[in-house]
Protein backbone atom coordinates (compact mmCIF):
# COMPACT_ATOMS: atom_id res chain seq x y z
CA UNK A 1 0.00 0.00 0.00
CA UNK A 2 1.43 3.36 -1.08
CA UNK A 3 0.30 5.42 1.93
CA UNK A 4 1.70 2.95 4.48
CA UNK A 5 5.12 3.33 2.93
CA UNK A 6 4.63 7.08 2.89
CA UNK A 7 3.50 7.87 6.44
CA UNK A 8 5.26 5.14 8.40
CA UNK A 9 8.59 5.47 6.59
CA UNK A 10 8.36 9.27 6.78
CA UNK A 11 8.07 9.18 10.59
CA UNK A 12 10.86 6.62 10.90
CA UNK A 13 13.19 8.59 8.64
CA UNK A 14 12.62 11.97 10.31
CA UNK A 15 12.83 10.65 13.87
CA UNK A 16 16.02 8.66 13.17
CA UNK A 17 17.65 11.88 11.91
CA UNK A 18 16.79 13.70 15.17
CA UNK A 19 17.62 11.15 17.89
CA UNK A 20 20.92 9.95 19.35
CA UNK A 21 19.83 6.27 19.37
CA UNK A 22 18.33 5.66 15.89
CA UNK A 23 18.48 1.87 16.32
CA UNK A 24 15.95 2.13 19.17
CA UNK A 25 13.30 3.89 17.03
CA UNK A 26 10.22 1.72 16.45
CA UNK A 27 7.29 2.88 14.35
CA UNK A 28 4.06 0.88 14.19
CA UNK A 29 1.01 1.57 12.04
CA UNK A 30 -2.57 0.59 12.83
CA UNK A 31 -5.81 1.35 11.02
CA UNK A 32 -9.12 1.63 12.88
CA UNK A 33 -12.42 3.48 12.56
CA UNK A 34 -10.70 6.75 13.57
CA UNK A 35 -8.15 6.51 10.75
CA UNK A 36 -4.46 5.66 10.81
CA UNK A 37 -2.53 5.63 14.09
CA UNK A 38 1.26 5.83 13.94
CA UNK A 39 2.81 4.76 17.26
CA UNK A 40 6.36 5.87 17.99
CA UNK A 41 8.77 4.36 20.52
CA UNK A 42 12.21 5.91 21.17
CA UNK A 43 15.05 5.56 23.66
CA UNK A 44 14.33 7.33 26.98
CA UNK A 45 17.24 9.76 26.44
CA UNK A 46 15.72 10.86 23.12
CA UNK A 47 12.25 11.82 24.37
CA UNK A 48 13.19 15.48 24.82
CA UNK A 49 14.39 15.71 21.23
CA UNK A 50 11.17 14.18 19.90
CA UNK A 51 8.86 16.33 22.01
CA UNK A 52 10.89 19.52 21.56
CA UNK A 53 10.61 22.78 23.44
CA UNK A 54 6.99 23.18 24.53
CA UNK A 55 6.05 20.25 22.25
CA UNK A 56 7.05 22.05 19.07
CA UNK A 57 8.79 19.09 17.38
CA UNK A 58 5.95 16.66 18.13
CA UNK A 59 3.41 19.22 16.92
CA UNK A 60 5.35 19.73 13.68
CA UNK A 61 5.50 15.96 13.06
CA UNK A 62 1.75 15.69 13.65
CA UNK A 63 1.06 18.59 11.28
CA UNK A 64 3.15 17.01 8.52
CA UNK A 65 1.37 13.68 9.03
CA UNK A 66 -1.99 15.42 8.68
CA UNK A 67 -0.82 16.85 5.35
CA UNK A 68 0.28 13.40 4.16
CA UNK A 69 -3.05 11.97 5.30
CA UNK A 70 -5.06 14.73 3.62
CA UNK A 71 -3.32 14.03 0.32
CA UNK A 72 -4.43 10.40 0.66
CA UNK A 73 -7.93 11.12 2.05
CA UNK A 74 -7.06 9.58 5.43
CA UNK A 75 -6.79 10.85 8.97
CA UNK A 76 -3.29 10.18 10.36
CA UNK A 77 -2.48 10.58 14.06
CA UNK A 78 0.81 10.21 15.92
CA UNK A 79 1.09 8.68 19.39
CA UNK A 80 4.44 8.93 21.17
CA UNK A 81 4.85 6.23 23.82
CA UNK A 82 6.72 7.17 26.96
CA UNK A 83 9.69 4.79 27.26
CA UNK A 84 10.33 2.47 30.18
CA UNK A 85 12.61 4.05 32.76
CA UNK A 86 11.71 7.60 31.84
CA UNK A 87 12.64 10.08 34.53
CA UNK A 88 9.90 12.54 33.56
CA UNK A 89 7.61 13.26 36.49
CA UNK A 90 3.88 12.81 36.00
CA UNK A 91 2.02 16.10 35.91
CA UNK A 92 0.55 15.72 39.42
CA UNK A 93 4.04 15.34 40.98
CA UNK A 94 5.29 18.59 39.46
CA UNK A 95 5.09 21.77 41.50
CA UNK A 96 3.32 24.86 40.31
CA UNK A 97 5.27 28.11 40.01
CA UNK A 98 3.52 29.37 43.17
CA UNK A 99 4.74 26.36 45.13
CA UNK A 100 8.29 26.77 43.85
CA UNK A 101 8.38 30.50 44.63
CA UNK A 102 6.83 29.79 48.05
CA UNK A 103 9.71 27.36 48.79
CA UNK A 104 12.35 30.03 48.22
CA UNK A 105 13.79 31.34 51.48
CA UNK A 106 15.15 34.88 51.25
Amino acid sequence: MEQQATDQEFVAYVVKQIVSHPDDVKVERKIDEMGVLITLDVHSEDMGMIIGREGATAKALRTLLRVIGARNNARVNLKINEPEGSDRKPREERKSIDEVVGDINV
